[in-house]
Formats: C-alpha cells, structure tokens, sequence
C-alpha cells in the first residue's frame, strides 16, 4: 500500500497551469494534463491507471472495484477500492484531501473534504462504503488551508455548529466580523465521531507552504 500526494512542479504545462496540473476541467490543454498523468503513473510505478473523479463538492462516494469500463469521470467526491492494484485518486487545491486504509491494509479510499463536502459528510460516507469499523482505520490528513488563511461567513460556521455544537471550537472571529476556520480540526471531530481514532498529518498550508 502506498500514498503520494503531488505539488504543482514537475509538468509540462504552461501558465497559468505550470506545471504540473492534472485537473481537465480547469481549460488546461488535454494533451498537457494528459502528459502529466502519463508522468505520474510512470513516476510512482503505478500497477494501474489512477480512477480520476468529477468532483463536486458532495458526498458521493465511488467504488473502484465496480467501476468497469469507465466512460467518463464518475461524478463522486471520495474513491474506495479493495481489489489489489487500484489507485484512488482526488485533486484538491486548498480542500482537505483524507486519505484511509484499514489496518490490514486489505480497503483504502481517499476523499475530498472542501468545506460543503465535510459539512454534508462525505468522511462519514467515505467510512460507512469502507464497511469497515473507524477503530480498524486509519486516516491520513493532507495539505489544506491553514485557519489563519480560511475565512469564512456565519453560514459555514453554522453547518458545522448545527450538527456538532462542540465544532464552535474551531471557528475564530477576526475583526472584520467573519471566521478563520480550522478545516483540519473539524476533519478531525468527524473522524472521531465515527470511530477513526488513528488520524495523522495536517500540519501543512496551502498558502504559505
């Protein structure tokens, strides 16, 4: 079992894509994105090729091993595969992207948390597809947004305090009268609501990394 996560260096794309985007649907030239996928398959060694999501800030959540002949991107938030050889892939920008695999490595899935998504549950969607209890998952947090770079209106603190009173602790009002909002904290809260104890990383920006 293995995991990456990439950085914008190393493509061939041009600006304001340079270089190394992955993502078709933000008007890159195709035969750039898919010269970047062809390099990141051929970099990681990768048994297979990567299942890439139309995303969509929701709580869909996609099973690689149904997945056939693909035709098209599944319209999904968060990917999960059990067969041997699968890549799960998700594109974020400054969302939360989580990353799980049970502890006999035998499921593993990934997920693409924006604020809308974790609000609506995709981590909780993600966990119940898994079919496997949060005590035997672990989860790894990756690189997003810092709380002192995420601000956000009274609607979004309030999804979050509406279903989780104790979520208030991650919100901070600054003095323009809006919130900094800690995406990882709250990642966090739901994992642990659901069982997944053993969560790892989050200590990266976005912004200033």
């Amino acid at each position: 079992m293995r995991a990456a996560f990439t950085t914008r260096q190393g493509g061939v794309s041009e600006a304001p894509w340079d270089s190394f985007n992955l993502g078709l649907h933000v008007n890159d030239a195709p035969q750039n994105v898919a010269a970047n996928r062809a390099r990141l398959k051929s970099l990681l060694s990768l048994p297979s090729e990567p299942v890439w999501l139309s995303q969509v800030h929701g709580v869909d959540v996609f099973d690689l091993d149904k997945a056939g002949d693909l035709l098209a991107p599944p319209t999904a938030d968060a990917a999960i595969a059990h067969e041997r050889g699968s890549v799960c892939t998700i594109m974020v920008a400054d969302c939360l992207p989580v990353l799980f695999a049970s502890r006999d490595g035998s499921r593993i899935g990934a997920a693409h948390a924006g604020w809308r998504g974790l609000a609506a549950g995709v981590l909780e969607k993600t966990v119940a597809a898994l079919g496997v209890p949060g005590p035997q998952l672990s989860a790894w947090l990756g690189p997003a947004i810092a709380r002192e770079h995420f601000e956000v209106g009274d609607e979004v603190r309030a999804a979050f305090v509406a279903h989780d009173a104790a979520a208030e602790s991650a919100f901070a009002e600054n003095s323009r009268g809006k919130w900094q909002a800690d995406i990882v904290a709250l990642a966090r809260r739901r994992l642990e609501a659901v069982g997944v104890m053993e969560v790892s990383g989050g200590q990266w920006c976005t912004y200033t990394d």
